[in-house]
């Protein structure tokens, strides 16, 4: 329906799918109520496209030797990792921006905010590596295998649709098609799992509401208040705070992410708190009185 208006085919079957059960009603319901209380905010659910930087010969020769070191991925040594300045980067996205790219090979490379990627494909295999943040990959059929590299390990992928987010002390892999493999250990499609090593740790259900920031959406269901904040903090420049008392307010909805600010005015309206904004880079989440 964000899409645009429905065909009868697809009014139909709507229709069909409210009768179907009543907590589907509810569920429609809700939504509705969300949708009212997000009413005014813009909802962009396009892809800026992201040129690739025109690397200067000495610039490419660096990454290669970093990347690749003299035994192509399968040779990577991770326990004496040396990081990659984001900088230096292939692509990148700033701090609220979500960007797109099309690789050589087909694949699709979408970069979540504050993210960093590079990408080296030659005639025996692809290798994508994430620097920072969070992407999103779609892998195309190829004959060379797909590499995708992190500070905690080295993923082999089917191709299929992905989600990687870097943590501090892991990354977390979602699958969302195809498989993946670390270390010989293969992890299917509807599943995700954390690893900083070459065992699969967290194994589970995957959680789809965490890849709907590619549609520009933070969606949350029963989310601690104080996850939520941290989560939209990615999004801003500053400090986002929660005070410890509102920390465990529940909250639940679909968020435009395009204006941060927005969303915080509606949290006065949803829950039983107040937004305290010393300066707009100091803003902290208090409850209410």
């Amino acid at each position: 329906m964000q899409g645009g208006a429905l065909d009868p085919r697809q009014q139909q079957a709507m229709q069909h799918w409210l009768q179907a059960h009543e907590e589907h009603r509810r569920a429609w319901e809700h939504i509705q109520r969300v949708n009212q209380r997000l009413r005014g905010l813009s909802s962009p659910l396009a892809h800026a496209a992201l040129q690739a930087p025109r690397s200067a010969s000495r610039r490419r020769a660096l990454k290669t030797l970093l990347i690749l070191g003299v035994g192509g991925a399968a040779g990577l040594t991770l326990q004496h990792h040396n990081p990659l300045p984001t900088l230096l980067a292939d692509y990148r996205s700033p701090v609220g921006e979500r960007r797109r790219q099309s690789l050589d090979d087909g694949s699709v490379l979408q970069l979540n905010t504050r993210s960093a990627a590079d990408v080296r494909f030659d005639v025996q295999q692809r290798l994508v590596r994430l620097l920072e943040g969070e992407i999103q990959l779609t892998v195309a059929n190829d004959t060379r295998p797909l590499h995708l590299l992190t500070d905690f390990g080295l993923l082999q992928l089917s191709s299929g649709q992905y989600n990687l987010r870097h943590y501090p002390h892991y990354s977390q892999l979602a699958v969302y098609q195809g498989n993946a493999s670390l270390a010989g250990n293969e992890l299917s499609a509807g599943r995700q799992a954390r690893f900083n090593g070459p065992q699969w740790q967290a194994n589970q259900a995957l959680d789809r509401n965490a890849g709907a920031w590619v549609d520009g959406m933070l969606v949350a269901a029963h989310m601690r208040l104080g996850d939520f904040l941290d989560e939209l903090g990615r999004y801003r420049r500053g400090q986002l705070n929660c005070a410890p008392e509102a920390a465990e307010l529940l909250i639940s909805g679909s968020y435009p992410l395009a204006d941060s600010e927005r969303i915080l005015d509606l949290l006065e309206v949803a829950l039983p708190v107040r937004v305290r904004r010393f300066t707009r880079y100091w803003v902290t989440v208090e409850a209410r009185a």
